[in-house]
């Protein structure tokens, strides 16, 4: 994520921020232009950005209300909501404040997907207008189910659910130690299941990228539910950290995809986000452990130099975290099979960018 200023009075300001600290101009995200903007109130109530070069008025996502988006809508759009919450098709019972508390974790890391999303130009449309390639959210708790089975999380043609209890630090907690995984966050679920949507989107539907992903991450045609079950009952395949990014990437191809493509996302965001704050890394050690990040990776057409950016981050951060006594940020080896799907997906996504 990159880092903003107040235009009114150059203070840093940050991606969720409704306001400045220092001079109380309030804040508003226009995704049109990827801006976090300081605005000035009119007399009809309309929300003008201080920077002139916006000639539209605005106001807030309806969701503004509820303390969970500080997106903006075009005074004069027809939707009430903002690209990001307009995806929303359920969400939780705000009557009850433990789900509204989730309810706004959930909606931060949303969000968060949606501007990497729209940086890298890839296709963000309403399922309920678009119903055979648009999108849409579920957010759900497990007692709100007719049958009262536990709400997965997954992906089923566009549509994504997360069950709320994610947002919960102490059942993401569980569920990650009884799942023997080594990384689980809000954030990290949405880019796994937004990498299921984008492969119907960029690879099903074109046979020469199909083949070339059969040729990196096997053949999808599979028994998806037999491999699964194969995986939770044996584990994952031996060799697996030679071949996959994650233990349970070896599953079946749709899931080393979906993982490939949570860890690509991972990648330039963080990237991003070191970009953003000038990190310069230089070790004594070796050159190879050494990075200046100066380009902005959203741009990079070459994955090599990202990765070249991405190693000393992460061993930068690991370092850090050690001398805190806490767990790697990035706990995981990329071997080079799955620097080469990294570097698949990044094509694919450069290629929307033209």
């Amino acid at each position: 994520m990159k880092l903003f200023k107040c235009q009114k009075c150059g203070e840093t300001v940050y991606f969720e921020n409704t306001f400045c600290g220092n001079c109380q101009s309030s804040l508003g995200f226009v995704a049109e232009t990827l801006q976090l903007v300081s605005l000035t109130v009119e007399k009809n109530g309309a929300l003008r950005p201080v920077d002139r070069s916006y000639k539209t008025t605005y106001r807030y996502c309806a969701n503004h209300q509820h303390a969970v988006c500080n997106w903006l809508v075009p005074a004069d759009s027809e939707s009430v909501f903002c690209k990001a919450c307009d995806l929303n098709r359920t969400i939780p019972a705000l009557t009850q404040p433990e789900y509204a508390q989730r309810w706004a974790t959930i909606e931060s890391a949303k969000h968060r997907l949606a501007y990497a999303l729209l940086r890298m130009k890839l296709p963000l449309n309403n399922k309920i207008k678009e119903p055979e390639t648009g999108l849409a959210f579920d957010f759900v708790a497990d007692e709100l189910t007719d049958d009262n089975e536990k709400v997965l999380t997954g992906h089923d043609n566009g549509l994504i659910t997360i069950n709320i209890a994610e947002a919960d630090d102490i059942e993401r907690e569980m569920a990650r130690k009884s799942m023997d995984e080594v990384y689980r966050t809000v954030l990290g679920h949405f880019r796994h299941e937004i990498g299921h949507y984008y492969w119907d989107r960029l690879v099903s539907t074109n046979p020469a990228t199909l083949q070339k992903f059969r040729n990196l991450f096997g053949d999808e045609q599979q028994d998806y539910a037999e491999a699964l079950n194969r995986h939770y009952s044996q584990g994952p395949v031996p060799d697996w950290s030679l071949r996959f990014i994650s233990a349970y990437a070896s599953a079946h191809p749709w899931e080393d995809w979906a993982e490939s493509w949570a860890h690509y996302m991972h990648i330039v965001d963080t990237v991003e986000t070191a970009f953003a704050f000038g990190i310069n890394i230089e070790t004594k050690i070796s050159a190879r452990f050494s990075s200046n990040i100066k380009t902005d990776p959203y741009e990079i057409k070459d994955f090599s130099k990202i990765i070249s950016f991405w190693l000393p981050v992460t061993l930068a951060m690991n370092s850090l975290n050690r001398s805190m006594g806490l767990h790697d940020i990035y706990p995981f080896v990329l071997s080079n099979a799955a620097i080469e799907k990294l570097k698949f997906i990044h094509e694919l996504v450069m290629a929307r960018r033209k």
